[in-house]
């Protein structure tokens, strides 16, 4: 396991990414008010009225992609910038399964979307970062970590060492409505090991398998999280096997707002 004392510049803001589908941001309220809790707590701001207005308006006309609202905090306020860029359908809801190393972060990467990730790994370029707190197993550095075993989703609690993602968040409803139980709960490399299930959830990948922790393999999807994969396509209005998938949206950037 390799260390890491990275810490962020908060001087250059905090960000949120949404999936769009048909022209409508999936779970804006739970992001933009993320986004707001973040603004408040680092630089003592709010969220400028009529963010959630731009953000719809940012997202008409896109049929599947992702919108990026980045917040830099400036002289009495905050400056809001929002861009949408098209996605590649087949990057949502990989079933090749992550292959992930440990990096151990004291503390965690924190509760708050820094724009600075110096250091922080894309998903696709190899074998992706998971965030260790000691022995305890945080996140990826791209999404949230789940473990199933006995019909039962282990995750970490959200204690302001992780970033608890909207589809975390949706995938934990999902598992109440689908009857599973849900524990917050430290997790370890042994319990990844022991898991019936393990995956990652993202908002813009969905719900993604782990298939492998520093070289050992790991057990991946299973019928519980293809059924939790199933319900958040249905969830986000994306095609699950009965249709076409919505044709990509093309890049374009609207407007800002400051406060």
């Amino acid at each position: 396991m390799t260390a890491s004392d990275w810490r962020p510049d908060p001087a250059k803001g905090v960000f949120e990414t949404l999936l769009v589908v048909g022209g409508e941001p999936m779970e804006a309220a739970g992001h933009l008010a993320r986004l707001g809790r973040s603004l408040a707590e680092i630089y003592g701001v709010e969220l400028p009225p009529g963010a959630s207005e731009l953000v719809r308006a940012t997202a008409a006309g896109v049929e599947l992609g992702r919108l990026r609202v980045t917040a830099v905090p400036r002289a009495g306020g905050v400056d809001l910038d929002l861009e949408a860029r098209p996605v590649d359908r087949s990057i949502m809801f990989p079933s090749g399964g992550a292959a992930l190393r440990r990096v151990d972060r004291r503390g965690g990467h924190g509760q708050h979307k820094w724009v600075d990730r110096r250091g922080m790994d894309h998903p696709d370029a190899g074998p992706g970062q998971l965030i260790c707190d000691g022995e305890e197993l945080l996140e990826a550095g791209w999404a949230n970590l789940f473990a199933i075993r006995e019909e039962t989703l282990w995750t970490p609690a959200p204690d302001g060492r992780i970033l608890a993602g909207m589809a975390r968040a949706a995938v934990l409803e999902l598992a109440a409505e689908e009857g599973l139980q849900t524990q917050e709960q430290p997790i370890s490399a042994a319990d990844l090991l022991e898991a019936d299930e393990t995956f990652l959830t993202n908002s813009i990948r969905g719900i993604e398998p782990v298939a492998e922790l520093d070289g050992t393999p790991l057990p991946g999807s299973g019928q519980i999280s293809r059924r939790l994969a199933a319900a958040l396509q249905r969830r986000w209005n994306l095609a699950d096997g009965s249709g076409d998938p919505p044709a990509p949206a093309t890049g374009r950037k609207l407007g800002q707002l400051s406060r």
